[in-house]
């Protein structure tokens, strides 16, 4: 710090709060710690008693904490144009999303980056959807100035790709299978196509078509094929996922070639979730098996890996395993989700 006559402090940071008193009417810092002193903040300064200040002088190899504030942005968000930032005020930065999409997070650089300290990035969750004006990260230089080398030492932990990324949801083709017996005699309504396609319906999706089938092993195959040289994005097959001797969901799931990456989540509701992508000519289509949960239950794994279809980000087993930990849902009685614990 330096001690500084207040006339001579133009251009200079402060490093404590000036306190304004009027009384009854306020109280509190006409100045933040960092601020720097323009000319017409001179008799502001004067008139709260201030002539003598503490000041940072400028030292080679340190930045002032709005300096590496932006250092830390550009780590968090490189130039993507999905994002948008606040001004730094007092080494912070807040980051908004500018455009509607799934919020993607690297999370190995974000925890490398935390743990040098004199810096934090603070993110809402990732594989999650996120809206236009959503804030999903704030950031913030702890010391009112920091090493220059740790900034370098904070981009070098960071790698070369931005901390945040958001993908855009692309416009979908869907196709349902829906599948037994009884909803295929006329026993029972069809449930599964019209909550599907209402959860579709919050995303810029196409249902192309519907086949409902009994619980014929070929039949479900050929169908999800069908879709498949349709033109079909995605494929949703509902019901027939159990280990019922019926259930044949799974196994012509197999049978159309598709990879499979899962069958079974550590999710409740959803635990017989199954997830493969069928290559078609130069698409990879996700089918998913969605077991009978989805038909019921307000949330399940289908709202966790809906998102990430719609955006194109693939899902693997190891994404799939990691549901774990948040994968139980309370089954609230008003559901607040995704403001909520659920898959987060």
């Amino acid at each position: 710090m330096k001690h500084i006559k207040t006339e001579d402090a133009i251009g200079h940071v402060l490093c404590h709060d000036i306190t304004r008193i009027i009384p009854g009417v306020e109280k509190g810092p006409v100045f933040k710690k960092g601020h720097i002193v323009k000319e017409e903040d001179i008799p502001v300064l004067l008139s709260v008693g201030k002539e003598n200040l503490y000041v940072w002088e400028k030292q080679p190899g340190m930045l002032h904490e709005d300096e590496a504030a932006v250092i830390l942005k550009d780590i968090c968000m490189g130039s993507s144009d999905m994002m948008s930032y606040s001004e730094p005020c007092e080494g912070k930065i807040t980051i908004s999303a500018a455009r509607d999409g799934l919020l993607k997070i690297k999370r190995d650089s974000l925890n490398a980056v935390n743990a040098l300290g004199e810096m934090m990035i603070a993110t809402v969750h990732g594989d999650f959807p996120v809206k236009k004006g959503d804030k999903i990260a704030g950031t913030r230089i702890i010391p009112l100035v920091i090493e220059e080398s740790k900034m370098s030492m904070a981009k070098r932990t960071a790698g070369d790709e931005p901390i945040l990324s958001i993908l855009p949801f692309r416009h979908i083709k869907a196709a349902i299978v829906t599948t037994g017996s009884e909803v295929a005699s006329g026993r029972i309504e069809d449930a599964f196509g019209p909550v599907l396609r209402k959860k579709l319906a919050e995303y810029d999706t196409e249902v192309i078509g519907q086949k409902i089938l009994s619980d014929d092993r070929a039949g479900i195959t050929d169908a999800i094929l069908d879709f498949a040289r349709g033109n079909a994005d995605m494929v949703l097959v509902s019901g027939g996922m159990s280990v019922d001797p019926d259930d044949r969901t799974p196994g012509a799931i197999k049978d159309t070639g598709a990879e499979v990456v899962t069958y079974g989540a550590p999710v409740l509701p959803g635990a017989m979730l199954m997830l493969a992508y069928l290559k078609h000519k130069e698409k990879e289509i996700p089918v998913v098996g969605l077991p009978g949960c989805v038909m019921y239950a307000g949330r399940t794994v289908f709202d966790l890996v809906l998102p990430r279809l719609l955006a194109g980000d693939r899902i693997s087993a190891a994404d799939i395993a990691g549901y774990g930990e948040g994968g139980l849902c309370l089954n609230c009685k008003t559901c607040r989700f995704p403001e909520c614990g659920f898959g987060k």
